[in-house]
């Protein structure tokens, strides 16, 4: 397959109309359209819609993935329960950008992959990435730091300044690691980072939320119950956690932040040494790692050979036979099996101090079938040479 690429569009908080539906299909005849969502898959031609402004008059989200290494996720937002402001410190032109429509704040991640990223499939990708926007309308900035470490490579300022590192980053959910994932995020960047991000906020108290909206005026909420009658749930839902977060905060913020020193800014710089220390510190813990499991499996090989000898012992004119009946049978498999006794048979007279009697009558038998070359060849390999030998005839 020469080309690869992936569309899916979501609709959240509003499903589609009738109308939108024809307009859709109208754009492509290979779209798979339903009320939700609208996905289409290419592996020639291009899709004749423009996801940008698909994203402005239909969908809350969208998801592009091409084999040739270019991701792209976007997230439509209700600008009343989200606010552009919170993520200008985050954009960048190479990873996030953002704008706002009339009624909304668009996210916009990207990520390319220099020389194409190859097959994969797009489908299955926002199921797993939907929780972000969600989380968005939470409060949660995770995702958009997530877009900023994505736009840092080897050519970016290191004098340029971080923005401001959201709680919880050193605790990903699900969702966050496969996002960093989609966007190509480095592991131990993140974890730099995450050395100076607070741990998450608990959730608000139920008494604390039933308090603010016991305070709210009749005439607000009477506002907000018409507005959940005319099916503004999700927005309404967002909308409101947001005001109640904004009033939280101007109640405890001066009160938390009193006597505090604000935490101090890291240049980009600055996190890329950190970053490498990370990786240094990763490297030799895995080579720590692999030195314990390789001391391991050497103590297991030992013991089991141990009561391999053990369960042999007092047998060995038994193996002797054994050797001279599989040498018998003239067939290569059975020449790995005598070579297997005979290592039994030196490891067992190592353990009484008797060694030289096996070697003597290992030689003795290298000369009886001295024209078996490939006996005689495994039982170089296996260390049972006699000096002097001719092992060529």
């Amino acid at each position: 397959m020469s080309e690869y690429q992936y569309y899916e569009f979501r609709a959240i908080d509003r499903p589609l109309d009738e109308r939108a539906m024809t307009a859709l299909s109208e754009i492509t005849s290979r779209g798979k359209i339903t009320s939700t969502s609208l996905v289409c898959v290419y592996n020639y031609g291009n899709f004749r819609g423009n996801p940008d402004k698909l994203i402005d008059s239909h969908f809350d989200a969208h998801l592009y993935i091409s084999n040739w290494g270019t991701r792209r996720l976007m997230f439509r937002l209700p600008t009343a329960a989200f606010s552009l402001m919170c993520t200008r410190p985050y954009c960048n032109a190479e990873s996030l950008e953002a704008r706002v429509t009339k009624d909304h704040v668009v996210l916009d991640f990207r990520t390319d992959l220099e020389g194409g990223g190859g097959y994969e499939e797009g489908e299955g990708w926002l199921d797993t990435l939907l929780p972000l926007r969600a989380d968005l309308l939470a409060g949660d900035l995770r995702c958009v730091y997530l877009g900023w470490l994505a736009g840092l490579d080897g050519d970016a300022d290191e004098d340029a300044t971080e923005p401001p590192v959201p709680p919880g980053l050193g605790k990903l959910t699900a969702s966050l690691k496969r996002f960093a994932d989609f966007l190509r995020v480095d592991d131990d960047l993140i974890a730099a980072a995450a050395a100076s991000s607070e741990s998450m906020p608990d959730a608000p108290a139920n008494e604390e939320v039933a308090a603010w909206v016991g305070g709210l005026p009749a005439k607000e909420k009477d506002k907000f119950i018409v507005r959940l009658m005319q099916s503004d749930g999700a927005p309404l839902g967002a909308e409101l956690h947001r005001q109640f977060r904004a009033d939280l905060a101007q109640r405890k913020g001066s009160k938390d932040r009193q006597g505090a020193t604000p935490p101090a800014c890291r240049t980009v710089g600055a996190l890329f040494a950190a970053r490498d220390r990370q990786s240094e510190e990763n490297r030799r813990l895995a080579a720590d790692r692999t030195a314990k499991e390789q001391a391991k499996r050497e103590r297991e090989q030992v013991a089991a050979r141990a009561r391999r000898l053990d369960s042999l012992t007092g047998r060995e004119a038994e193996l002797w036979k054994q050797v001279e009946a599989a040498i018998g049978l003239k067939q290569a498999k059975q020449y790995d099996s005598a070579v297997e006794l005979l290592k039994d048979l030196r490891d067992l007279a190592e353990r009484t101090g008797s060694g030289n009697s096996v070697a003597q009558r290992v030689a003795e038998l290298r000369q009886r079938h001295g024209t078996k070359r490939t006996l005689i060849e495994r039982l170089d390999r296996a260390g049972f040479k006699t000096p002097g030998t001719n092992t060529d005839t």
